[in-house]
């Protein structure tokens, strides 16, 4: 699955230039505050964290307040895939 857009669609990103992409335009085009809530560890052995966010665009209009999960998979010690449930 192609990774979706920065606003929140969810989808999954993949490689560890990808992943550092993403979060690059996060921040880029938007003021997203990110808190987590729950951490845990998949059967496949990926770690998942439901997060809170908080996202402001750069005027300061907020446009999402909801709780999602981001789920990663590692590669010594790396993030090698990085998926986003809504």
């Amino acid at each position: 699955m192609p990774a979706k857009s920065v606003r929140g669609e969810g989808g999954v990103v993949h490689g560890r230039e990808m992943v550092g992409a993403y979060w690059r335009r996060q921040w880029e085009q938007l003021e997203p505050t990110v808190t987590p809530t729950a951490f845990s560890t998949e059967a496949d052995g990926r770690i998942a964290v439901t997060v809170h966010q908080v996202v402001h665009d750069k005027t300061g209009a907020k446009i999402a307040d909801h709780t999602v999960t981001h789920v990663y998979r590692l590669d010594r010690g790396s993030v090698s895939e990085m998926e986003i449930r809504e």
